[in-house]
Protein backbone atom coordinates (compact mmCIF):
# COMPACT_ATOMS: atom_id res chain seq x y z
CA UNK A 1 0.00 0.00 0.00
CA UNK A 2 1.13 3.26 -0.91
CA UNK A 3 0.20 6.75 -0.22
CA UNK A 4 1.29 9.49 -3.50
CA UNK A 5 1.92 13.06 -1.72
CA UNK A 6 1.63 14.82 -4.52
CA UNK A 7 -0.03 18.44 -5.18
CA UNK A 8 -3.32 18.50 -6.14
CA UNK A 9 -4.09 19.95 -9.17
CA UNK A 10 -6.41 22.52 -8.13
CA UNK A 11 -6.87 24.55 -11.26
CA UNK A 12 -9.41 23.55 -13.57
CA UNK A 13 -7.95 25.74 -15.88
CA UNK A 14 -5.46 22.80 -16.17
CA UNK A 15 -7.58 19.77 -16.63
CA UNK A 16 -5.97 19.66 -20.25
CA UNK A 17 -2.70 20.37 -19.07
CA UNK A 18 0.95 19.03 -21.29
CA UNK A 19 3.85 17.79 -19.90
CA UNK A 20 7.32 18.88 -21.55
CA UNK A 21 9.24 16.87 -19.59
CA UNK A 22 11.46 14.53 -20.66
CA UNK A 23 12.50 12.06 -17.62
CA UNK A 24 11.84 8.72 -19.49
CA UNK A 25 11.51 7.99 -23.25
CA UNK A 26 7.92 7.99 -23.37
CA UNK A 27 6.56 10.86 -21.12
CA UNK A 28 3.97 12.59 -23.25
CA UNK A 29 4.89 15.83 -25.44
CA UNK A 30 3.22 18.36 -26.83
CA UNK A 31 5.25 17.15 -30.28
CA UNK A 32 3.04 14.83 -32.57
CA UNK A 33 4.70 11.28 -32.85
CA UNK A 34 6.10 11.70 -29.19
CA UNK A 35 4.12 10.88 -26.82
CA UNK A 36 3.07 7.67 -25.12
CA UNK A 37 -0.10 5.51 -26.47
CA UNK A 38 -1.69 3.27 -23.79
CA UNK A 39 -3.39 -0.20 -24.76
CA UNK A 40 -4.60 -2.54 -21.94
CA UNK A 41 -5.92 -6.17 -22.87
CA UNK A 42 -7.55 -7.75 -20.42
CA UNK A 43 -9.15 -11.05 -21.11
CA UNK A 44 -12.02 -12.48 -18.83
CA UNK A 45 -10.97 -15.70 -16.86
CA UNK A 46 -7.45 -16.58 -18.89
CA UNK A 47 -5.44 -18.69 -16.48
CA UNK A 48 -1.98 -18.37 -15.44
CA UNK A 49 -1.19 -21.55 -17.84
CA UNK A 50 -3.05 -20.92 -20.93
CA UNK A 51 -0.67 -18.77 -23.13
CA UNK A 52 2.30 -20.98 -25.24
CA UNK A 53 4.56 -18.89 -23.33
CA UNK A 54 3.56 -19.22 -19.46
CA UNK A 55 3.76 -23.31 -20.33
CA UNK A 56 0.71 -24.34 -22.21
CA UNK A 57 1.76 -27.30 -24.18
CA UNK A 58 -0.99 -27.40 -27.06
CA UNK A 59 -2.80 -23.65 -27.16
CA UNK A 60 -0.69 -21.94 -29.71
CA UNK A 61 -0.06 -18.59 -29.26
CA UNK A 62 2.17 -17.15 -31.93
CA UNK A 63 1.54 -13.40 -31.54
CA UNK A 64 1.80 -13.29 -27.93
CA UNK A 65 4.61 -15.35 -27.48
CA UNK A 66 6.51 -12.77 -30.19
CA UNK A 67 5.53 -10.11 -27.60
CA UNK A 68 6.98 -11.54 -24.40
CA UNK A 69 10.20 -12.13 -26.05
CA UNK A 70 10.23 -8.67 -27.71
CA UNK A 71 9.37 -7.37 -24.91
CA UNK A 72 8.63 -8.21 -20.66
CA UNK A 73 6.73 -11.64 -19.18
CA UNK A 74 6.12 -10.56 -15.95
CA UNK A 75 5.75 -13.45 -13.65
CA UNK A 76 4.68 -12.89 -10.27
CA UNK A 77 1.82 -10.33 -11.71
CA UNK A 78 -1.89 -10.06 -9.51
CA UNK A 79 -4.77 -8.69 -9.80
CA UNK A 80 -6.67 -6.47 -7.50
CA UNK A 81 -9.37 -9.32 -6.81
CA UNK A 82 -10.23 -12.83 -8.15
CA UNK A 83 -13.41 -12.26 -9.81
CA UNK A 84 -14.23 -9.91 -12.07
CA UNK A 85 -16.06 -6.55 -11.33
CA UNK A 86 -14.01 -5.71 -8.39
CA UNK A 87 -11.31 -6.52 -10.52
CA UNK A 88 -11.48 -4.08 -13.14
CA UNK A 89 -12.58 -1.61 -10.78
CA UNK A 90 -8.72 -2.14 -8.88
CA UNK A 91 -7.38 -1.39 -12.27
CA UNK A 92 -9.17 1.18 -13.89
CA UNK A 93 -8.33 3.30 -10.60
CA UNK A 94 -5.28 2.13 -8.85
CA UNK A 95 -7.49 1.16 -5.77
CA UNK A 96 -8.10 -1.77 -3.84
CA UNK A 97 -11.88 -2.74 -4.13
CA UNK A 98 -12.61 -2.37 -0.60
CA UNK A 99 -11.33 1.57 -0.61
CA UNK A 100 -14.21 2.17 -3.02
CA UNK A 101 -17.28 -0.36 -2.42
CA UNK A 102 -16.72 -2.46 -5.43
CA UNK A 103 -16.44 -5.68 -3.26
CA UNK A 104 -18.81 -7.50 -1.11
CA UNK A 105 -19.15 -10.66 0.81
CA UNK A 106 -22.86 -11.24 -0.18
CA UNK A 107 -22.53 -10.82 -4.22
CA UNK A 108 -18.94 -11.30 -5.42
CA UNK A 109 -19.68 -8.64 -8.77
CA UNK A 110 -22.69 -6.64 -10.32
CA UNK A 111 -25.75 -8.47 -11.79
CA UNK A 112 -28.16 -7.10 -14.36
CA UNK A 113 -30.21 -6.70 -11.37
CA UNK A 114 -27.70 -4.28 -9.45
CA UNK A 115 -28.24 -0.71 -8.94
CA UNK A 116 -25.10 0.03 -7.92
CA UNK A 117 -21.39 0.71 -9.67
CA UNK A 118 -17.67 2.30 -10.41
CA UNK A 119 -18.82 5.57 -7.66
CA UNK A 120 -18.55 9.26 -9.65
CA UNK A 121 -15.89 10.18 -7.12
CA UNK A 122 -13.35 7.73 -8.22
CA UNK A 123 -11.01 8.91 -10.47
CA UNK A 124 -10.04 6.30 -13.61
CA UNK A 125 -6.93 5.79 -15.90
CA UNK A 126 -9.28 7.28 -18.63
CA UNK A 127 -10.01 10.53 -16.64
CA UNK A 128 -6.23 10.82 -15.16
CA UNK A 129 -4.80 10.18 -19.16
CA UNK A 130 -7.76 13.36 -20.22
CA UNK A 131 -5.95 15.63 -17.98
CA UNK A 132 -2.33 15.03 -20.66
CA UNK A 133 -5.03 15.22 -24.12
CA UNK A 134 -5.66 11.85 -24.49
CA UNK A 135 -8.35 10.16 -26.72
CA UNK A 136 -9.60 7.72 -25.07
CA UNK A 137 -11.96 3.83 -25.40
CA UNK A 138 -13.45 1.35 -23.42
CA UNK A 139 -14.18 -1.93 -25.94
CA UNK A 140 -15.22 -5.03 -24.42
CA UNK A 141 -16.58 -6.27 -21.04
CA UNK A 142 -17.66 -3.52 -18.31
CA UNK A 143 -18.84 -5.07 -15.74
CA UNK A 144 -19.14 -1.48 -13.95
CA UNK A 145 -22.12 -0.86 -13.27
CA UNK A 146 -24.66 -1.30 -16.32
CA UNK A 147 -27.17 2.13 -15.84
CA UNK A 148 -26.01 4.84 -17.56
CA UNK A 149 -24.54 7.01 -14.87
CA UNK A 150 -21.88 4.52 -14.48
CA UNK A 151 -21.26 3.53 -18.00
CA UNK A 152 -17.91 3.98 -19.28
CA UNK A 153 -18.76 7.47 -21.27
CA UNK A 154 -19.35 8.95 -17.56
CA UNK A 155 -15.99 7.24 -16.55
CA UNK A 156 -13.46 9.17 -18.34
CA UNK A 157 -14.01 7.40 -21.80
CA UNK A 158 -14.74 9.27 -25.21
CA UNK A 159 -15.85 5.71 -26.74
CA UNK A 160 -17.46 2.73 -25.52
CA UNK A 161 -18.09 -0.27 -27.73
CA UNK A 162 -19.23 -3.25 -25.49
CA UNK A 163 -21.19 -5.52 -23.13
CA UNK A 164 -22.26 -4.01 -20.00
CA UNK A 165 -21.22 -7.25 -18.07
CA UNK A 166 -20.50 -10.83 -18.35
CA UNK A 167 -21.33 -12.70 -21.07
CA UNK A 168 -23.33 -15.22 -19.13
CA UNK A 169 -25.86 -12.37 -17.45
CA UNK A 170 -29.02 -11.79 -19.02
CA UNK A 171 -29.74 -15.67 -19.06
CA UNK A 172 -33.21 -16.23 -20.81
CA UNK A 173 -33.51 -19.61 -21.48
CA UNK A 174 -36.02 -21.09 -19.26
CA UNK A 175 -35.95 -24.97 -20.13
CA UNK A 176 -32.46 -25.59 -19.87
CA UNK A 177 -29.89 -25.26 -16.44
CA UNK A 178 -27.15 -22.50 -16.19
CA UNK A 179 -23.79 -25.52 -16.27
CA UNK A 180 -25.66 -26.68 -19.49
CA UNK A 181 -26.42 -23.31 -21.45
CA UNK A 182 -22.92 -22.85 -20.76
CA UNK A 183 -20.83 -25.50 -22.22
CA UNK A 184 -23.16 -26.12 -24.86
CA UNK A 185 -24.11 -22.23 -25.42
CA UNK A 186 -26.43 -20.97 -27.91
CA UNK A 187 -26.55 -17.17 -28.65
CA UNK A 188 -30.40 -17.09 -27.87
CA UNK A 189 -29.79 -18.25 -24.43
CA UNK A 190 -28.31 -14.94 -23.35
CA UNK A 191 -29.93 -11.31 -23.86
CA UNK A 192 -26.71 -9.82 -23.67
CA UNK A 193 -27.21 -6.46 -25.46
CA UNK A 194 -24.55 -4.97 -27.49
CA UNK A 195 -23.33 -1.33 -26.76
CA UNK A 196 -22.28 1.66 -29.04
CA UNK A 197 -21.92 4.60 -26.80
CA UNK A 198 -25.43 4.55 -24.37
CA UNK A 199 -27.17 3.08 -26.62
CA UNK A 200 -27.86 -0.86 -27.67
CA UNK A 201 -26.93 -1.83 -31.09
CA UNK A 202 -27.92 -5.52 -30.84
CA UNK A 203 -29.93 -8.06 -28.30
CA UNK A 204 -28.89 -10.61 -28.17
CA UNK A 205 -25.30 -9.42 -29.03
CA UNK A 206 -23.79 -12.42 -31.49
CA UNK A 207 -21.44 -13.70 -29.56
CA UNK A 208 -19.74 -15.66 -32.43
CA UNK A 209 -18.54 -12.64 -34.08
CA UNK A 210 -17.68 -10.47 -30.76
CA UNK A 211 -13.73 -10.76 -30.28
CA UNK A 212 -13.28 -10.14 -34.24
CA UNK A 213 -15.94 -7.14 -33.82
CA UNK A 214 -13.51 -5.85 -30.20
CA UNK A 215 -10.77 -6.20 -32.44
CA UNK A 216 -11.83 -4.33 -35.67
CA UNK A 217 -13.31 -1.67 -33.16
CA UNK A 218 -9.32 -1.05 -31.64
CA UNK A 219 -7.84 -0.93 -35.06
CA UNK A 220 -10.39 1.84 -36.06
CA UNK A 221 -10.11 4.04 -33.23
CA UNK A 222 -5.84 3.42 -33.34
CA UNK A 223 -6.70 4.58 -37.02
CA UNK A 224 -8.54 7.36 -36.54
CA UNK A 225 -6.78 8.82 -33.49
CA UNK A 226 -3.22 8.00 -34.55
CA UNK A 227 -2.38 11.68 -34.51
CA UNK A 228 -3.15 12.40 -30.93
CA UNK A 229 -1.82 10.41 -27.77
CA UNK A 230 -4.67 7.42 -26.83
CA UNK A 231 -5.63 5.50 -24.44
CA UNK A 232 -7.30 2.15 -25.22
CA UNK A 233 -9.10 -0.17 -22.91
CA UNK A 234 -9.55 -3.48 -24.64
CA UNK A 235 -11.25 -6.56 -22.21
CA UNK A 236 -12.60 -9.12 -24.08
CA UNK A 237 -16.07 -11.18 -23.27
CA UNK A 238 -13.93 -14.18 -23.56
CA UNK A 239 -12.53 -16.98 -22.15
CA UNK A 240 -15.53 -16.49 -19.78
CA UNK A 241 -17.87 -18.91 -20.22
CA UNK A 242 -19.88 -19.46 -22.64
CA UNK A 243 -17.54 -19.79 -25.15
CA UNK A 244 -17.56 -18.45 -28.59
CA UNK A 245 -15.21 -17.99 -31.34
CA UNK A 246 -15.96 -17.13 -34.89
CA UNK A 247 -16.17 -19.42 -37.96
CA UNK A 248 -12.44 -19.27 -39.06
CA UNK A 249 -10.90 -20.31 -35.08
CA UNK A 250 -13.81 -23.28 -35.46
CA UNK A 251 -11.98 -26.71 -34.54
CA UNK A 252 -8.57 -24.78 -35.36
CA UNK A 253 -7.02 -25.40 -31.54
CA UNK A 254 -5.80 -29.26 -30.24
CA UNK A 255 -7.49 -27.98 -26.92
CA UNK A 256 -10.70 -27.91 -28.20
CA UNK A 257 -13.29 -24.72 -28.19
CA UNK A 258 -11.67 -23.10 -25.32
CA UNK A 259 -8.22 -23.46 -27.33
CA UNK A 260 -9.79 -21.73 -29.76
CA UNK A 261 -11.06 -18.73 -28.26
CA UNK A 262 -7.60 -18.12 -26.84
CA UNK A 263 -6.21 -18.95 -30.32
CA UNK A 264 -8.43 -15.77 -31.83
CA UNK A 265 -7.59 -13.57 -29.06
CA UNK A 266 -3.83 -14.06 -29.80
CA UNK A 267 -4.83 -13.06 -33.22
CA UNK A 268 -6.30 -10.49 -32.54
CA UNK A 269 -3.22 -9.25 -30.47
CA UNK A 270 -1.56 -10.01 -33.84
CA UNK A 271 -3.78 -7.30 -35.86
CA UNK A 272 -3.40 -5.01 -33.03
CA UNK A 273 0.22 -5.02 -32.96
CA UNK A 274 0.12 -4.99 -37.18
CA UNK A 275 -1.83 -1.95 -36.84
CA UNK A 276 0.53 0.02 -34.68
CA UNK A 277 3.46 -1.05 -37.40
CA UNK A 278 1.09 0.12 -40.03
CA UNK A 279 0.87 3.93 -38.35
CA UNK A 280 4.40 3.77 -37.18
CA UNK A 281 2.55 4.11 -33.40
CA UNK A 282 4.38 0.68 -32.61
CA UNK A 283 7.81 2.62 -30.91
CA UNK A 284 5.51 4.71 -29.32
CA UNK A 285 3.13 2.56 -27.50
CA UNK A 286 2.95 0.67 -24.36
CA UNK A 287 1.00 -2.36 -24.75
CA UNK A 288 -0.34 -4.33 -21.42
CA UNK A 289 -1.65 -8.27 -21.82
CA UNK A 290 -3.13 -9.92 -18.69
CA UNK A 291 -6.14 -11.43 -17.18
CA UNK A 292 -8.81 -10.41 -14.30
CA UNK A 293 -8.15 -13.67 -12.55
CA UNK A 294 -7.67 -16.61 -12.33
CA UNK A 295 -8.86 -19.81 -14.86
CA UNK A 296 -12.99 -21.09 -13.94
CA UNK A 297 -11.59 -24.08 -12.81
CA UNK A 298 -15.47 -25.38 -12.26
CA UNK A 299 -16.36 -25.36 -15.87
CA UNK A 300 -13.78 -28.50 -16.41
CA UNK A 301 -12.77 -28.55 -20.21
CA UNK A 302 -14.25 -25.38 -20.99
CA UNK A 303 -12.07 -23.60 -18.14
CA UNK A 304 -8.74 -23.01 -18.43
CA UNK A 305 -5.50 -23.95 -15.94
CA UNK A 306 -3.65 -22.37 -13.64
CA UNK A 307 -0.34 -24.22 -14.64
CA UNK A 308 1.46 -25.25 -11.64
CA UNK A 309 -0.86 -22.65 -8.91
CA UNK A 310 -2.94 -23.65 -6.96
CA UNK A 311 -6.60 -23.36 -7.63
CA UNK A 312 -8.48 -20.46 -9.94
CA UNK A 313 -11.20 -17.65 -9.99
CA UNK A 314 -12.54 -17.12 -6.73
CA UNK A 315 -9.94 -18.28 -4.51
CA UNK A 316 -7.11 -16.59 -2.90
CA UNK A 317 -4.48 -19.06 -3.50
CA UNK A 318 -2.55 -17.65 -6.37
CA UNK A 319 -4.10 -19.42 -8.85
CA UNK A 320 -7.26 -17.20 -8.36
CA UNK A 321 -5.28 -13.93 -8.82
CA UNK A 322 -1.79 -14.40 -10.21
CA UNK A 323 -2.35 -13.88 -14.04
CA UNK A 324 -0.02 -13.90 -17.17
CA UNK A 325 1.22 -10.90 -17.77
CA UNK A 326 3.79 -9.61 -20.88
CA UNK A 327 4.55 -5.68 -21.53
CA UNK A 328 5.84 -4.63 -25.11
CA UNK A 329 6.91 -1.58 -25.82
CA UNK A 330 9.49 -1.56 -29.01
CA UNK A 331 12.55 0.02 -28.47
CA UNK A 332 12.06 1.47 -25.15
CA UNK A 333 11.37 -1.85 -23.04
CA UNK A 334 14.98 -4.44 -22.46
CA UNK A 335 13.23 -7.52 -23.17
CA UNK A 336 13.18 -9.86 -20.07
CA UNK A 337 11.47 -11.87 -17.90
CA UNK A 338 10.50 -10.24 -14.69
CA UNK A 339 10.27 -11.88 -11.40
CA UNK A 340 9.61 -8.37 -9.22
CA UNK A 341 5.67 -8.15 -7.81
CA UNK A 342 3.37 -6.31 -9.69
CA UNK A 343 -0.36 -5.81 -9.71
CA UNK A 344 -2.85 -4.57 -12.08
CA UNK A 345 -3.57 -1.47 -10.01
CA UNK A 346 0.15 -0.64 -10.85
CA UNK A 347 -0.97 0.44 -14.04
CA UNK A 348 -2.21 3.65 -13.16
CA UNK A 349 0.57 5.22 -11.52
CA UNK A 350 2.99 3.91 -13.95
CA UNK A 351 0.79 5.69 -17.38
CA UNK A 352 0.22 9.31 -15.25
CA UNK A 353 4.05 8.71 -14.56
CA UNK A 354 4.47 8.16 -18.36
CA UNK A 355 2.45 10.49 -19.62
CA UNK A 356 3.52 13.67 -16.89
CA UNK A 357 0.33 13.51 -15.44
CA UNK A 358 0.15 14.74 -11.43
CA UNK A 359 -1.76 12.44 -9.60
CA UNK A 360 -3.54 13.80 -6.59
CA UNK A 361 -2.93 13.16 -2.57
CA UNK A 362 -6.62 13.07 -1.63
CA UNK A 363 -6.73 9.31 -1.50
CA UNK A 364 -4.95 6.55 -0.93
CA UNK A 365 -3.73 4.68 -3.60
CA UNK A 366 -2.40 1.05 -3.94
CA UNK A 367 -0.73 1.27 -6.84
CA UNK A 368 3.24 1.51 -7.66
CA UNK A 369 4.71 3.04 -10.49
CA UNK A 370 7.26 1.14 -12.02
CA UNK A 371 8.00 2.72 -15.05
CA UNK A 372 11.36 2.00 -13.64
CA UNK A 373 11.61 -1.46 -13.87
CA UNK A 374 10.02 -1.36 -17.16
CA UNK A 375 12.65 1.13 -18.24
CA UNK A 376 15.67 1.11 -16.51
CA UNK A 377 15.89 -2.57 -15.14
CA UNK A 378 15.55 -0.88 -11.44
CA UNK A 379 13.71 -3.22 -8.19
CA UNK A 380 10.18 -2.07 -8.23
CA UNK A 381 8.97 -0.30 -4.67
CA UNK A 382 6.14 -2.82 -4.52
CA UNK A 383 7.33 -5.72 -1.46
CA UNK A 384 3.50 -6.81 -0.84
CA UNK A 385 0.62 -8.13 -2.20
CA UNK A 386 -3.26 -8.01 -0.23
CA UNK A 387 -5.53 -10.92 -1.37
CA UNK A 388 -9.10 -9.98 -0.83
CA UNK A 389 -12.20 -12.42 -0.92
CA UNK A 390 -15.47 -9.27 -0.37
CA UNK A 391 -14.51 -7.04 2.05
CA UNK A 392 -12.17 -9.67 4.34
CA UNK A 393 -8.40 -9.56 4.13
CA UNK A 394 -7.90 -13.63 3.09
CA UNK A 395 -4.15 -13.36 1.92
CA UNK A 396 -0.76 -10.94 2.42
CA UNK A 397 2.15 -11.90 0.30
CA UNK A 398 5.36 -9.98 1.38
CA UNK A 399 8.55 -10.18 -0.96
CA UNK A 400 8.75 -14.18 -1.72
CA UNK A 401 6.21 -14.93 1.81
CA UNK A 402 2.60 -15.26 1.66
CA UNK A 403 0.29 -16.09 4.65
CA UNK A 404 -2.97 -17.35 4.82
CA UNK A 405 -5.48 -15.68 7.74
CA UNK A 406 -8.52 -17.27 6.07
CA UNK A 407 -9.11 -20.20 3.41
CA UNK A 408 -12.11 -20.82 1.64
CA UNK A 409 -13.34 -22.98 -1.22
CA UNK A 410 -13.77 -20.67 -4.61
CA UNK A 411 -17.32 -21.94 -4.79
CA UNK A 412 -19.76 -24.36 -3.63
CA UNK A 413 -19.23 -23.56 0.09
CA UNK A 414 -20.08 -21.03 3.07
CA UNK A 415 -17.80 -23.22 5.06
CA UNK A 416 -13.94 -20.55 5.63
CA UNK A 417 -11.25 -21.63 7.68
CA UNK A 418 -9.45 -19.35 10.29
CA UNK A 419 -5.57 -20.21 10.60
CA UNK A 420 -4.02 -19.18 13.73
CA UNK A 421 -1.17 -18.76 13.15
CA UNK A 422 -1.75 -18.16 9.69
CA UNK A 423 -0.39 -20.71 6.85
CA UNK A 424 2.62 -19.54 5.40
CA UNK A 425 4.04 -20.17 1.88
CA UNK A 426 7.58 -19.20 0.19
CA UNK A 427 6.53 -18.47 -3.43
CA UNK A 428 9.88 -18.41 -4.77
CA UNK A 429 10.34 -21.80 -3.81
CA UNK A 430 7.24 -23.42 -3.73
CA UNK A 431 4.71 -21.53 -6.21
CA UNK A 432 2.21 -24.03 -5.56
CA UNK A 433 1.76 -23.53 -2.07
CA UNK A 434 2.02 -27.00 -0.60
CA UNK A 435 4.18 -26.55 1.96
CA UNK A 436 3.63 -24.73 4.86
CA UNK A 437 6.45 -23.17 6.52
CA UNK A 438 4.88 -21.37 9.33
CA UNK A 439 6.54 -23.22 12.57
CA UNK A 440 9.59 -22.62 10.74
CA UNK A 441 9.53 -18.63 10.09
CA UNK A 442 7.78 -16.83 13.24
CA UNK A 443 9.24 -13.79 12.21
CA UNK A 444 7.78 -13.30 9.22
CA UNK A 445 4.65 -13.98 10.20
CA UNK A 446 4.79 -11.35 12.79
CA UNK A 447 6.26 -8.70 10.42
CA UNK A 448 3.10 -9.84 7.86
CA UNK A 449 0.48 -9.74 10.52
CA UNK A 450 2.00 -6.03 11.74
CA UNK A 451 1.64 -5.24 7.96
CA UNK A 452 -1.66 -6.41 7.47
CA UNK A 453 -2.98 -4.71 11.01
CA UNK A 454 -1.32 -1.28 9.99
CA UNK A 455 -2.71 -1.74 6.26
CA UNK A 456 -6.59 -2.26 7.45
CA UNK A 457 -6.34 1.19 9.66
CA UNK A 458 -5.99 2.78 6.51
CA UNK A 459 -9.72 1.66 5.38
CA UNK A 460 -12.88 3.67 5.80
CA UNK A 461 -16.45 2.97 5.28
CA UNK A 462 -18.02 3.36 2.04
CA UNK A 463 -21.22 2.71 0.64
CA UNK A 464 -21.46 -1.12 -0.43
CA UNK A 465 -22.17 -0.53 -4.21
CA UNK A 466 -22.49 -4.32 -5.15
CA UNK A 467 -25.23 -4.59 -2.54
CA UNK A 468 -27.32 -1.60 -3.89
CA UNK A 469 -30.45 -3.06 -5.71
CA UNK A 470 -31.83 -1.83 -8.91
CA UNK A 471 -35.03 0.12 -7.69
CA UNK A 472 -33.14 1.78 -4.58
Amino acid sequence: MKIFNINLIASVGLLFLMTTCQQHPGEAQKDKGSFTNFIVIFCDDLGYGDLTVFGHPTIKTPNLDKLAYEGQKWTNFYTAASVCTPSRAGLLTGRLPVRIGMCSNERRVLFPDSGGGLPESEITIAEALKRAGYKTAAIGKWHLGHLPQFLPKNQGFDHYFGIPYSNDMDRVVEDVGYFESCVNPKTEYFNEPLMNGNEVIERPANQHTITRRYTEESIRFIEENKDDPFFIYLAHSMPHVPLFRSQAFEGKSERGIYGDVIEEIDWSVGEIIKTLERTGLDKNTLVVFTSDNGPWLIFNEHGGSAGLLKDGKGSTFDGGMRVPTIFWWKGSIKPKVVTELGTTMDLFPTFCKLSGVEISNDRVYDGYDVSNVLLEGTQSERQEVLFYRGVELYAYRMNEYKAHFITKPAYFSDSAAYHTPPLLYNLSADPSEKVNVADKHPEVISKIVEAANAHKQTLKPVVNQLEIPLNE
